[in-house]
C-alpha cells in the first residue's frame, strides 16, 4: 500500500483520503452558496447578537484581532468593523461565499483579511485575540478532522485569548444541509478540546431559520490558557 508524492512531499493513503474529503466539502458548499440567496439559508442571521454578546464577556473591543471561522456570508466581520476592530480575518471553504461578503461590506471589504481554505488543512501563520465559530465544528463528524480543527484552534489563538463555538446543542438537528453533523453540550464541547481551553461562560440559543423553524444551538466562550 504505496503513499504518493505532492509537491515533494510523501501522503499516506490517510492524508488521501483527507484531501479528497475536503474536496468533497468545498464541493458541496460551492453549489450552496452559488445556487441560495443569503435568506434562503437556514443559518441566516440579520444580526448575530449572541456572538456579539459574548464578544462583549471576552471583552474584545477596538484595539483586539479577530477571526471568523466559515463566516463567509456572517455578519460578524461587519459588525466588529462597526465596533472599531481593525484587524478582522474571515476564513471560509467557499470561494462564492466570501465574494458575496465582499460585496456586501462595499468600501470596507478591503479592512478585512479573507481567507479561502478548509478549516482542517488552513495553517494559521499568526495568532488573534478571539476564534468564532458558529457552526462550523459540528460539521466535523470525523475524529480526524475534530483534531485537526483543534490543532489550528490551538496555534491561532494567543494564550489568553478567547473562542467562542457555537454548535447544535443536544435537542438541534441531526443534520444540516443535508450533511449530517455532531452535537454538542457545553460541557461535552470543552472535554473535546481539551485541557488547553478553559470554558468561561455558555448560552443556549434557539434559532429562529429564515422559513420560520426553530434551531437549538448553544454558544460556549473558552478562554485559551497559557
Amino acid at each position: 500500500m504505496g503513499g504518493s508524492t505532492i509537491n515533494g512531499l510523501d501522503r499516506s493513503e490517510a492524508d488521501q483520503d483527507a484531501v479528497a474529503m475536503s474536496g468533497n466539502r468545498q464541493r458541496h458548499w460551492e453549489k450552496v452558496y452559488s445556487e441560495k440567496a443569503e435568506t434562503d439559508l437556514s443559518w441566516h442571521q440579520d444580526d448575530p447578537a449572541p456572538s456579539l454578546a459574548f464578544c462583549d464577556l471576552a471583552g474584545i473591543g477596538a484595539g483586539n484581532s479577530a477571526i471568523d471561522i466559515g463566516g463567509g456570508r456572517s455578519r460578524l466581520a461587519e459588525r466588529l468593523l462597526d465596533r472599531g476592530l481593525t484587524d478582522v480575518t474571515v476564513l471560509d471553504l467557499s470561494q462564492a461565499a466570501l465574494e458575496a461578503a465582499r460585496r456586501a461590506l462595499g468600501p470596507r471589504r478591503d479592512a478585512v483579511t479573507w481567507i479561502n481554505a478548509g478549516i482542517t488543512e488552513w495553517l494559521p501563520q499568526r495568532t488573534w485575540d478571539l476564534w468564532h465559530d458558529r457552526a462550523v465544528f459540528h460539521f466535523l463528524t470525523e475524529q480526524a478532522d475534530r483534531d485537526a480543527y483543534i490543532e489550528r484552534l490551538e496555534r491561532a489563538v494567543r494564550p489568553g485569548g478567547h473562542a467562542i463555538i457555537a454548535t447544535f446543542a443536544l435537542d438541534g438537528p441531526e443534520r444540516c444541509s443535508g450533511l449530517p453533523v455532531q452535537r454538542y453540550s457545553p460541557e461535552s464541547l470543552g472535554r473535546v478540546l481539551g485541557p488547553g481551553f478553559e470554558r468561561v461562560a455558555d448560552q443556549a440559543h434557539l434559532h429562529s431559520t429564515p422559513s420560520g423553524r426553530a434551531q437549538s444551538f448553544q454558544f460556549s466562550l473558552f478562554l485559551r490558557k497559557g
